[in-house]
């Protein structure tokens, strides 16, 4: 049973009406109904197999402890260590960004505004506490709003979390969320980003196998029946990079048209935009790292739909 589900002073807390405690409250339950529908899918699964006859499960998988799943293996082990890897760090590090601004003495991060790719809020002199022009593209009068930022003087683990999102967003106040009155360590996109990683490597932890190359193992999430005209059409890369394309090109333009234009976007859309992103790059990167060729005996080996076989040119 999933450690959030099993304790009732848990269940019980009464938490305020926020954009910010909504969606990390989203974030357990989803998580949640996941993990205990995988878990159900595997005791089934392991059921059937056990209830299945022993000249059957032999006819089907050519031995007598062979059941073949719908790759042509009889186990997934590296697709759950490798989705479970992927969906544990992003989760710990969006749970993160969540607990950290609460665990804070309330109103101790002021209003930020950095650069992204850089360190600006390490210590009292750094670029971010200087007194910059408020018209700037980057930066402003730091005094003016809050006063000094040091991550390097708070909790270490606090203090990690907060380096991180001081080296990889800006964290431009106005585009971030606060907690506790504290500005969180990264911008809603970032937030929406992550979000959507942890859920797509779930979603293919779910239903997600090795198939040999990146582009099988990433279509695995479908059901074969409902893909078999891609196979015989050979479209299948181009329908991994219309689903990629899909969940990256809504984030590109809403990020490239506010930096070349005046137009600005919300919280909410960062939020959307960066979900679908997130979502597919999770998506992705556990497909690919599943894929390992040589856990097959022979491309051969490999079950496709439509009967396809792989072939090595």
């Amino acid at each position: 049973m999933c450690i959030f589900c099993s304790h009732r002073e848990i269940a019980s807390i009464q938490l305020d009406d926020s954009p910010t405690i909504l969606i990390a409250g989203s974030i357990v339950v989803t998580a949640c109904a996941i993990y205990n529908r995988s878990a159900k899918s595997e005791v089934s699964e392991n059921d059937d197999l056990e209830d299945s006859k022993p000249e059957e499960r032999e006819s089907e998988s050519g031995g007598p402890n062979d059941f073949k799943l719908k790759n042509g293996r009889i186990e997934r082990k590296r697709e759950l260590r490798v989705s479970g890897l992927m969906s544990s760090i992003s989760g710990f590090l969006l749970l993160m960004f969540f607990i950290s601004p609460l665990m804070l003495a309330e109103g101790s991060v002021p209003e930020l505004s950095g650069r992204a790719n850089a360190l600006d809020y390490m210590n009292e002199g750094s670029w971010g506490n200087s007194d910059h022009d408020e018209g700037g593209s980057v930066g402003h009068n730091q005094s003016s709003h809050g006063g000094s930022f040091a991550w390097s003087e708070l909790n270490p683990v606090i203090g990690l979390v907060y380096a991180f999102g001081d080296i990889n967003c800006h964290q431009k106040h106005d585009r971030s969320w606060k907690i506790n009155e504290n500005q969180m360590p990264v911008c809603t996109r970032d937030i929406g980003i992550f979000m959507g990683f942890f859920m797509g490597s779930l979603f293919f932890r779910m239903r997600g196998y090795n198939r040999w190359t990146v582009r099988d193992s990433f279509l695995s999430v479908f059901d074969d029946d409902s893909i078999e005209s891609v196979y015989l059409n050979d479209g299948r890369l181009r329908l991994m990079i219309l689903f990629l394309a899909l969940g990256i090109v809504p984030m590109a333009m809403d990020g490239f048209t506010q930096l070349l234009t005046v137009y600005e976007s919300t919280n909410i859309i960062r939020v959307i935009t960066g979900f679908m992103a997130g979502f597919v790059m999770g998506w992705f990167v556990s497909s690919a790292l599943s894929s390992r060729p040589e856990l097959f005996d022979s491309p051969s080996s490999v079950i496709l739909p439509a009967d396809s076989r792989l072939t090595l040119k």
